[in-house]
């Protein structure tokens, strides 16, 4: 087997294990969705009234599911542009599969007080977990560009530059978010969910 069909097969195993940590946290975001059990089992209208009232529930799932499907995406991208991998490279990239597997704990969190005393804590643990995300992912970036090591020969330096650019709202961005719980919840989603949109139309190009 030939120097080249190793490392292929090195960085194949890893973006296979990634996938299997990112698949089980996207799945385990749902459970925080709970049947309702009423006592009168859901005559008058009370079904439609509890689920109605989960609704923070409905929008901490959605928000996070496509918050880690552009995580996804976008390492996805990156194990595209990489050839082989290194010790540094390996551990930053467990760095992001940890916080990966945190999410469904901060958007449980949001879910439960979103609408209690303690919403600004929960929104600010929510938001600075994708803050966390955010410097995982601009480490296991640095470390992949890092001397054009791991880099497959024809990633031009604009790409890298592209790249890298599209890296750097992340952090700022989501500490703007955690900002944003001294003053709402309500405003610390609405900045998670701007920004959602603007990693959507970026991992488009990345």
């Amino acid at each position: 087997m030939t120097s080249g069909a190793v490392d292929e097969k090195e960085t194949g195993r890893i973006e296979a294990f990634s996938d299997g940590v990112f698949a089980i946290a996207i799945t385990l975001l749902v459970l925080e969705v709970k049947v309702p059990h009423l006592p009168d089992g859901g005559a008058g209208g009370s079904l439609t009234r509890a689920l109605l009232a989960q609704w923070p529930s409905y929008v901490s799932l959605v928000t996070s599911f496509f918050t880690i499907l552009v995580m996804w995406a976008n390492h996805h991208a990156i194990f595209g542009l990489v050839r082989r991998v290194d010790a540094p490279f390996l551990y930053a990239n467990g760095l992001l599969l940890l916080v990966v597997t945190v999410v469904p704990f901060p958007t449980a969190l949001l879910a439960e007080y979103f609408e209690k005393p303690g919403a600004s804590v929960a929104a600010a643990v929510y938001a600075g977990t994708f803050a966390v995300s955010g410097i995982a992912y601009n480490l296991l970036w640095r470390t992949a560009i890092a001397g054009r090591r791991l880099l497959k020969p024809g990633v031009s330096e604009e790409r890298i530059a592209e790249i890298s650019r599209s890296y750097r709202l992340g952090v700022p961005g989501y500490v703007a978010a955690m900002a944003g719980s001294l003053v709402s919840a309500y405003v610390t989603v609405g900045i998670c969910v701007v920004l959602l949109v603007v990693w959507i139309a970026v991992s488009r190009k990345v």
